[in-house]
C-alpha cells in the first residue's frame, strides 16, 4: 500500500480512517506546552507527517542521528498504514471494511491487531454500560456524520431509529477463535473511536523496540508519552480550552505532568450539524439512537495505554457528566470534564484525576 502524501490535503486524508470519525474528533488537542524549558536543539528529534485523515508527530527527546531518524520514520509508517489497511471505514479494500461487507454469520478472519483493537471495544462497551458500541455505524451515518453520511438528509424519526437499532449493538458480534462473526448481515463495526489511539501505542510500541526509550507520539490530537520529556522525567502537556470557533485563537484550560502513559480529548464542539435551527452533535448514544443533548463539552482522559483513553474518552463524552463520572469513578478512569456553563466552562473529574499543575 503507498504510504501517506504529507503535501496531501486534509479533505482528501479524510477519505482514510479519521476525520470525520465516530464520536472523536480532535476539538480540545492537548499540546506539548511550548513555553517548557526544552532541552538542547541537537538533542532532540522531530518527526512528522500525514496519515489516518489527520497529522501525527513524535519527539525523541534524546535525539537521533540521520540513519536513526530514517529507521523510526520507516517503524512509524509502517505502523500507522498497519492501522490503515485494517480498520479504515473509508477505504474498501481494508480488513474492517471487508468484515462489515461480510453478508454471513461465518468468523471472519481477523489480523492480530484488528483483534487487540476489536477485544478491547467489547470490554469497554460492557464497562461503560454501552455507551461506547462499535456498531453504532449506522446511527451515525443515518444522522449524517462520518463515512456515508449525508449532511443534508432529514433527521430519522423514532420508527426509523427503531429499526437501526434493531442491528446496533456489540452482543450482535462474536469474537472467537476463527474470527469475528456477526448474527445480522446488516451490522457494520466502525472503530474510529478507537483505533486512532491504537494507532499511537503501536508507534510508541515500534519506537521502543528501536531503542527510543524517551519520546512522545501524537496522532490527531490523542498523545502518548515514554520516558523522559525535554525538561526532565515528566512530560507537561497543556489541554486546550474549547472554542466554538473552528480559526479562533487556542488557550490553555488547564496543564498536567503525565510519564509513561497516554492522554486522550474527545468533544462535540466542532463537529456537528444544524438542522431547522437545532444542533444535532455528531456524538450519538448507541443506546438511544439520538446526538447527545447534555452540556459537556469535553472529555481528557488519561491511561496507561492510548487506546483505552482514546475509548474512554468518547464513552464519557455519550454519558455525559453525571452518569460518566459514576462509571469513570466505578472503573477508576482518571477522567476531567468540561461542562459548559452559560459562556463559560466548569470542570468537574474523576476521584483519580491528578491535580493539574498550572501556570
Amino acid at each position: 500500500m503507498p504510504r501517506a502524501d504529507p503535501n496531501q490535503s486534509l479533505g482528501q486524508l479524510a477519505k482514510r480512517l479519521a476525520l470525520p470519525t465516530l464520536f472523536v474528533v480532535v476539538v480540545s488537542t492537548p499540546y506539548l506546552l511550548d513555553r517548557e524549558v526544552a532541552a538542547p536543539a541537537d538533542e532532540t528529534a522531530k518527526l512528522n507527517g500525514a496519515a489516518l485523515g489527520t497529522t501525527w508527530s513524535v519527539t525523541l527527546t534524546a535525539g537521533a542521528d540521520r540513519a536513526a531518524k530514517a529507521q523510526a520514520m520507516v517503524a512509524i509508517e509502517t505502523a500507522l498504514e498497519t492501522v490503515d489497511d485494517q480498520m479504515s471505514t473509508w477505504r474498501p479494500d481494508s480488513e474492517l471494511s471487508r468484515f462489515n461487507a461480510h453478508a454471513t454469520s461465518e468468523p471472519f478472519a481477523v489480523s492480530d491487531e484488528h483483534r487487540t483493537v476489536l477485544a478491547r471495544a467489547q470490554s469497554i462497551h460492557g464497562e461503560s454500560r454501552g455507551s461506547f458500541d462499535m456498531t453504532v455505524r449506522p446511527l451515525v451515518r443515518r444522522w449524517g456524520f462520518g463515512a456515508g453520511g449525508v449532511n443534508g438528509s432529514p433527521p430519522p424519526d423514532e420508527a426509523e431509529l427503531a429499526e437501526l437499532l434493531a442491528y446496533v449493538g456489540t452482543a450482535h458480534l462474536t469474537l472467537g477463535p476463527d474470527g469475528l462473526a456477526k448474527d445480522d448481515p446488516r451490522v457494520e463495526v466502525d472503530l474510529s473511536a478507537i483505533a486512532k489511539g491504537f494507532a499511537v501505542d503501536l508507534v510508541s510500541d515500534s519506537l521502543l523496540q528501536l531503542g527510543h526509550r524517551d519520546h512522545m507520539v501524537e496522532v490527531g490530537g490523542e498523545i502518548r508519552v515514554h520516558g523522559d520529556g525535554p525538561a526532565g522525567p515528566q512530560w507537561r502537556l497543556a489541554i486546550e480550552r474549547p472554542s466554538e470557533s473552528a480559526t479562533g485563537g487556542r488557550s490553555i484550560q488547564t496543564v498536567v505532568r503525565l510519564r509513561d502513559s497516554a492522554l486522550a480529548t474527545s468533544g462535540d464542539y466542532r463537529d456537528y450539524r444544524e438542522v431547522d435551527g437545532q444542533r444535532l452533535s455528531h456524538t450519538i448514544d448507541p443506546r438511544t439512537g439520538h446526538p447527545i443533548t447534555h452540556l459537556l463539552a469535553s472529555v481528557s482522559v488519561i491511561a496507561p495505554d492510548c487506546m483505552s483513553a482514546d475509548a474512554w474518552a468518547t464513552a464519557l463524552s455519550v454519558l455525559g457528566p453525571e452518569e460518566g463520572l459514576d462509571v469513570a469513578d466505578e472503573h477508576g478512569v482518571r477522567a476531567l470534564m468540561l461542562i459548559r456553563q452559560g459562556d463559560d466552562f466548569v470542570e468537574r473529574s474523576s476521584a483519580t484525576w491528578p491535580e493539574a499543575a498550572g501556570e
